[in-house]
């Protein structure tokens, strides 16, 4: 079977989704793999070391009426996908239910779309888990971030002038990046705070040093380790009980995420009011509409003499890492899925069930199966 990458087309990303040390694996389990020229370039991968790993280079066009599978970071724009051979196959975010005109255009063109931002959350597809791989990375980028742009540092210090006070940093979410952000901020010395919906966070968050905000409240609706859906009443509560750690704060990271909806608002213009003068916001859900009221995408705005932070795709800025994560998240999503001879089709197996958005002509997931019915 033929394998094809593609550069990145989406403006400001510079990940890529095969590395040339996974593409050595793939060729010795039999694969070919073809590399469209200069794919790997912003992420410090240059074509060389893709002949060296036994790549074809390409071009784009050429590349697409050849490939069986083609795979991607993000999803793939209309023409892509019109070059594209009928009945082949693509692996990339897509984002479902956000895109209905690209799922009718897989189905157009017969191509059967795996989704890696559907990857289930069980115990078998840990490895294959990008939304985790890389929002482990936009985590600790939020920290350093934030660390940027504070007029202070992070840790406590003593010196012979007087003694620094530690900074705070209060964190909303404990899920992936905001773990990670909690490990970030509590080894460059932080004071660190977090608040989620989910009561059973508190246990990963404590044993990372950092100090789990209660908010006793029913309404929390938890599905595949995501928050589903957030009643005012939970969100009113949560929001009287970090108004005094706002206040306090000098760094804030905000994380969270309800699947398939918009970003939930967590600080509104008022809060933002009450927090002091110089600290510093970090939005990590400003894609998504943001959780912060004041949050501009892809700007660092200021607010009330708050600093807010709203750049998308962090793990981007990390391309190098963020692409081997991402790769060996596709490989082992491959190796599960195929054989160098063609793919399984079990189509009843978890994470075949999980992934597969389109195939032979329909629209077979059941999300979106759901949806229209």
């Amino acid at each position: 079977m033929k394998i094809l990458v593609l550069k990145e087309s989406k403006p400001n990303e510079k990940r890529v989704a095969l590395t040339p040390a996974v593409a050595s694996q793939y060729v010795k389990q039999g694969y070919v793999c073809l590399v469209e020229s200069n794919a790997g370039y912003d992420s410090s991968f240059d074509d060389d070391a893709y002949k060296n790993a036994g790549c074809i280079i390409v071009n784009k066009i050429d590349g697409l009426q050849q490939a069986d599978i083609v795979i991607k970071v993000n999803a793939p724009n209309t023409d892509e996908v019109a070059a594209m051979k009928i009945g082949s196959i693509l692996i990339s975010y897509i984002y479902h239910l956000f895109n209905p005109e690209l799922v009718n255009q897989f189905v157009a063109g017969q191509i059967s779309a795996f989704s890696m931002d559907a990857i289930p959350r069980i115990s078998r597809a840990q490895s294959m888990d990008a939304l985790s791989s890389q929002n482990n990375l936009a985590g600790y980028k939020a920290v350093i971030l934030g660390a940027d742009v504070m007029g202070k540092i992070f840790p406590l210090m003593m010196t012979a002038a007087g003694t620094l006070t530690p900074s705070k940093v209060l964190i909303f979410g404990a899920g992936v990046a905001g773990l990670q952000a909690v490990a970030t901020a509590k080894r460059l010395g932080a004071v660190v705070e977090v608040t989620d919906v989910r009561p059973e966070t508190k246990e990963q968050v404590e044993s990372l040093g950092g100090k789990f905000i209660e908010v006793k409240s029913e309404g929390v609706k938890v599905e595949g380790g995501y928050a589903k859906e957030v009643s005012a009443d939970y969100l009113q509560k949560q929001k009287e009980a970090v108004n005094n750690r706002l206040s306090q704060a000098d760094l804030v990271i905000t994380t969270a995420l309800v699947a398939g909806k918009k970003a939930p608002v967590l600080i509104t213009e008022e809060q933002v009011k009450l927090m002091k003068l110089g600290s510093v916001i970090v939005d990590m859900a400003v894609e998504q509409g943001g959780n912060c009221e004041l949050s501009e995408l892809d700007k660092t705005v200021v607010k009330h003499g708050i600093t807010i932070v709203g750049q998308s795709n962090l793990p981007s800025t990390l391309a190098q890492n963020a692409s081997e994560l991402y790769a060996k998240n596709i490989y082992n999503l491959l190796m599960h899925l195929s054989s160098k001879d063609g793919m399984k089709w079990e189509f009843e197996e978890e994470i075949t069930k999980g992934t597969l958005i389109t195939h032979q002509g329909k629209i077979i997931h059941p999300s979106l199966i759901t949806a229209v019915a």
